[in-house]
């Protein structure tokens, strides 16, 4: 065991944990931090994804010793009460079903839209593509990337009615807005 500093969410936590242990379970165990989720544990899936240093990090498979750097969870995103714009879009979009990999799905499409920040369709897929979701709501995920670029690239969220004006209404959802916050 030793002390490990790790900046998470813009706060600094020191912990004495074992170097070797996955970040994702320092994260949900140690920190209690609820996005992040253990899916496949072989990296493969998406579910655990963070952002470390403007990158998409599989977090079951990242030993905490070899963070460097700020590290950013689903509940990171938020600001001052605020939900990110990928976040907004997911909700509006109603992305979620089960909502299991919604952490990945959401952190994976912030790095993309960071990286780029008005993506192609073929973009939006291939950025996209290491995050799975069993549910299969990869149309809606689809949806809901073009509506967070476009409104970041506003800088203003969107209204429901003029980013949906050429689809059809959509049942509200409300278990899809507290999966999309990053509420367990």
């Amino acid at each position: 065991m030793s002390n490990v500093t790790l900046k998470v969410n813009g706060r600094a936590q020191t912990l004495d944990v074992d170097p070797s242990t996955p970040l994702l379970y320092i994260l949900r165990n140690d920190l209690g931090l609820q996005g992040p989720r253990f899916g496949c544990g072989l990296g493969q899936c998406g579910a655990c994804t963070v952002i470390i240093n403007g990158a998409a990090v599989r977090s079951c498979i990242t030993p905490c010793s070899a963070v460097k750097g700020e590290i950013t969870t689903l509940e990171g995103l938020a600001k001052d009460g605020t939900l990110h714009p990928v976040q907004r879009a997911w909700i509006d979009e109603q992305v979620p079903q089960c909502g299991f990999c919604q952490n990945g799905q959401i952190m994976t499409a912030k790095v993309l839209l960071d990286k780029n920040p008005n993506p192609t369709d073929a973009q939006i897929r291939q950025g996209m593509a290491g995050a799975l979701c069993r549910c299969m709501t990869y149309y809606r995920i689809h949806a809901a990337v073009k509506r967070a670029a476009a409104s970041m690239t506003a800088g203003a969220a969107p209204s429901r009615r003029s980013a949906d004006a050429d689809s059809e209404e959509r049942q509200p959802q409300s278990a899809g807005s507290a999966k999309a916050g990053g509420a367990a």
